[in-house]
C-alpha cells in the first residue's frame, strides 16, 4: 500500500505540472489545445474516482495500462455518447502525457508504448462543403458598409478569404504582423505549432484592410493591438470566435436569397475550404496550396481538397477511348502467345 500511495504523489504531481505548465511552456500556446489536455486528463481521473474507484492511496501505474486505457475510450463512446473523433482526440492528448511521464520517470516509459499499440476509432469520414465562387461574391455583398459594423465584417470576410486561413490564425492577427505598404503586400501568420508562413495579398484585400486600419486603429495602430478586436474588451483582446461565427451565419441567411450555393449555417472553415478549391481550379498546384494552408503533410492537402467538376468531366473523358471498338483487347493477341499477351513479342 505504501508503495502505491508513493506512485499515486508521484503520478499526481506529474499531471499537475503537465497540465498547468509543461503543455503551454513546450507543447502549444493554443488555449483550446491547452484545454483539450487538461479535459482530457480531467475525464480520465474521473473515469477512474467513478467507475473504477481509484484514490490517492490506490493510484498507481497499473491505472494507465492499455487494457484500462481502452475501458476508458468505450466509457467516453458509450456512457458520454463521444464520436469516434473525439476519443480519437481524447487518446492522443492522454498518449502526450503518459510521453511525458515515461521522459520523467523511466520506469513508467513502457506505458506510453502500450498506449501507442491501442487502435483509433473509425470514424466515418465526412466532406466538408466550400462554395461556389458566385456564392462567395453574394457573401460579401451583404454586409451594410454603411455602418461601422458592416465595413469591419466585410474586412474579415474578405481576408478569410484572401488567405484561406483558419479562423483563429485571422484573429490572432496583430497589426505588427500586416505588411500592406510594400511592393508586394503580404502577412505573416502563426498557425499551428506556432508555425511562421506568409502569404500574399492582393490589391482589393489590401484596399479594404486599409481602409479598416484607418477607421478602427486610427492613423498611428498601435503594432500590439489585435486587427479584429472586440468592443467589449479593446483592442487588446481579439474578437472572439462565436462572435464571428454568430455573424457569419446572420450574413449567409441574406446571402442565401441571392444565391441559394450559400449554406445558411456557414462557418468560417467554409471559406478557407472554398478558397482553397478556388486555387486548385484556377490551376495551382497542390504543394503550393499545401503551404498557403500551413499543412504540416501533403496528405492532408489531399485529403481536405475534392477535385472540381471541370478536372471530373476532364477524367471522365479518357475513358471514352475504353469503349472504341477500334482498341484491340489485349487478350486477343495474334499469336496467343505470353510473351504477346505481356506486349514483349
Amino acid at each position: 500500500m505504501k508503495k502505491s500511495t508513493n506512485q499515486g504523489v508521484c503520478i499526481a504531481r506529474h499531471i499537475s505540472f503537465f497540465v498547468n505548465d509543461y503543455v503551454s511552456s513546450f507543447l502549444t500556446e493554443s488555449e483550446h489545445t491547452i484545454k483539450a489536455y487538461r479535459y482530457t486528463l480531467t475525464l480520465y481521473i474521473m473515469y477512474l474516482d467513478e467507475k473504477r474507484g481509484i484514490n490517492i492511496n490506490s493510484l498507481s501505474s497499473d491505472c494507465f495500462s492499455r487494457s484500462v486505457i481502452e475501458e476508458w475510450i468505450l466509457w467516453l463512446k458509450n456512457d458520454r455518447n463521444c464520436c469516434a473523433a473525439t476519443c480519437n482526440n481524447r487518446l492522443a492528448c492522454l498518449r502526450v502525457f503518459l510521453k511525458y511521464l515515461g521522459s520523467k520517470e523511466i520506469d513508467y516509459l513502457y506505458l506510453y508504448h502500450d498506449a501507442t499499440l491501442i487502435p483509433r476509432l473509425k470514424e466515418p469520414k465526412t466532406k466538408v462543403k466550400g462554395m461556389s465562387k458566385n456564392a462567395v461574391k453574394a457573401l460579401m455583398s451583404v454586409p451594410d458598409v454603411t455602418n461601422k459594423t458592416g465595413r469591419r465584417d466585410l474586412a474579415l470576410i474578405i481576408l478569410l478569404y484572401a488567405t484561406a486561413c483558419r479562423i483563429d490564425e485571422v484573429l490572432s492577427l496583430k497589426n505588427k504582423q500586416l505588411y500592406l505598404d510594400t511592393e508586394k503586400p503580404y502577412i505573416t501568420i502563426i498557425g499551428k505549432g506556432t508555425k511562421i508562413r506568409t502569404i500574399g495579398l492582393l490589391p482589393k484585400a489590401v484596399a479594404h484592410l486599409k481602409k479598416y486600419l484607418s477607421e478602427f486603429h486610427g492613423s498611428a495602430p498601435d503594432p500590439e493591438a489585435y486587427v479584429f478586436y472586440s468592443r467589449n474588451t479593446g483592442i487588446y483582446g481579439k474578437l472572439t470566435q462565436p462572435a464571428v461565427g454568430k455573424m457569419l451565419k446572420k450574413h449567409a441567411a441574406c446571402a442565401h436569397e441571392i444565391c441559394d450555393e450559400v449554406p445558411k449555417n456557414l462557418h468560417a472553415h467554409q471559406i478557407r475550404h472554398a478558397k482553397a478549391s478556388h486555387w486548385l481550379e484556377d490551376g495551382m498546384n497542390i504543394v503550393q496550396i499545401s503551404l498557403l494552408l500551413g499543412h504540416e503533410h501533403l496528405q492532408t492537402t489531399m485529403v481536405y481538397l475534392d477535385i472540381t467538376n471541370d478536372e471530373k468531366a476532364a477524367a471522365l473523358a479518357t475513358l471514352d477511348d475504353e469503349t472504341c471498338k477500334k482498341i484491340i483487347p489485349k487478350w486477343k493477341n495474334a499469336d496467343g502467345s505470353l510473351l504477346n499477351l505481356c506486349g514483349l513479342s
